[in-house]
């Protein structure tokens, strides 16, 4: 198993997470689960669509939760059958089946010089590859429960935006568009981490089973963008005051039940098939640098919906927003500049 680029042949890499969508939300809400053969098709069809406009190589994550195995039973009989699929070669690492799977192969794909890591999970995933290389673009494929971040797309379209860029057919000004995200600091740096939608603040004392749905625990929500469509904790910004991901700036929501503080109630749709009442205190745009200091003296950051920090009442806990901060292949841009520019055209000889 190779772990890096010897030749100029252009090679995506693949974070498939084997197990996402697995969280407690699937228990509370009316949630589906995505099977390993769903995923297994998800990644054939993304791997056809790159190998068809030139994609060599691909080298992925290894997982012990069965996505590797079959995945690699599907191509031998698509090379079997002469298909214009990439040679997909594994990273040589031994998965754990924790984060620390995403993080290391993140750094990996890194050092092998991939052109751009497609990432097959939901916001906690895409969030644990841009913590780890905010440097390489990403590629996001929604199997996650709530799945803000990676927009919901047909996996095939996916691979053919993906493989253009990949090849140099589209250039990287041509192809890629830059996220916000939001950075998060303990005692001045003591602690960090990074959201890529939401920081949500719940009066929580632990992390327990990390996903985020009570909402009667929370009492503030920090939005790198909320659109109206969205499902999870950033709907309620997107449902408030909607911020586009392109647009300059985020949202900070302050949240209280009581009927003093309370200025509106908000249905939020805050899990598949869940709406429930959310209490606004007030909000306000969060410019791009600016630290915003959390008034809550002790409880738990959750990070694109998950708790993953706690903090006291001796603890200063700051988000800031930044703009620009990591790049994404921009699918509907790619497919529109390839029709423009003819790329899927091929004219038959004169005769």
């Amino acid at each position: 198993m190779r772990t890096a680029a010897t030749t100029q042949e252009p090679c995506i890499g693949i974070i498939a997470n084997p197990v996402s969508a697995r969280d407690i939300r699937r228990i509370v809400a009316n949630a589906g689960n995505l099977q390993i053969t769903d995923r297994v098709s998800m990644l054939m069809r993304l791997l056809g669509a790159a190998g068809s406009v030139g994609v060599g190589r691909a080298l992925m994550m290894p997982d012990s939760g069965g996505v590797s195995a079959m995945l690699i039973r599907s191509m031998a009989r698509e090379h079997e059958l002469q298909h214009a699929f990439p040679k997909l070669e594994f990273l040589d690492m031994a998965p754990t089946t924790t984060v620390n799977d995403t993080f290391k192969a993140a750094r990996m794909m890194r050092e092998a010089c991939v052109k751009v890591i497609v990432v097959l999970g939901g916001d906690g995933t895409h969030r644990a590859v841009v913590r780890e290389c905010r440097d390489i673009p990403l590629a996001g494929m929604s199997t996650g429960t709530n799945n803000a971040f990676p927009e919901l797309r047909e996996p095939t379209i996916t691979g053919l935006a993906v493989g253009l860029y990949a090849t140099g057919q589209l250039s990287a000004a041509q192809a890629l568009v830059t996220n916000k995200l939001l950075e998060v600091s303990i005692n001045d740096g003591e602690r960090r981490d990074i959201a890529l939608v939401d920081a949500v603040i719940s009066r929580d004392r632990f992390i327990g089973s990390r996903a985020l749905w009570k909402m009667d625990s929370l009492s503030a929500v920090y939005l790198s963008f909320a659109e109206p469509q969205a499902l999870g904790l950033s709907s309620i910004g997107g449902l408030l005051q909607p911020v586009s991901r392109q647009a300059p700036g985020g949202l900070a929501i302050h949240l209280s039940d009581d009927p003093a503080l309370r200025k509106l109630q908000l249905m939020a749709p805050i899990a598949p098939g869940m709406v429930r009442p959310v209490g606004i205190a007030h909000w306000q745009t969060m410019p791009a640098n600016q630290a915003f200091a959390v008034a809550q003296g002790a409880g738990v950051v959750a990070l694109d919906g998950e708790r993953e920090l706690t903090f006291g009442s001796g603890d200063r806990v700051q988000i800031t927003l930044r703009e620009n901060a990591f790049p994404t292949v921009d699918v509907a841009t790619c497919l529109q500049l390839a029709a423009d520019q003819g790329l899927f055209r091929h004219f038959s000889p004169q005769t």
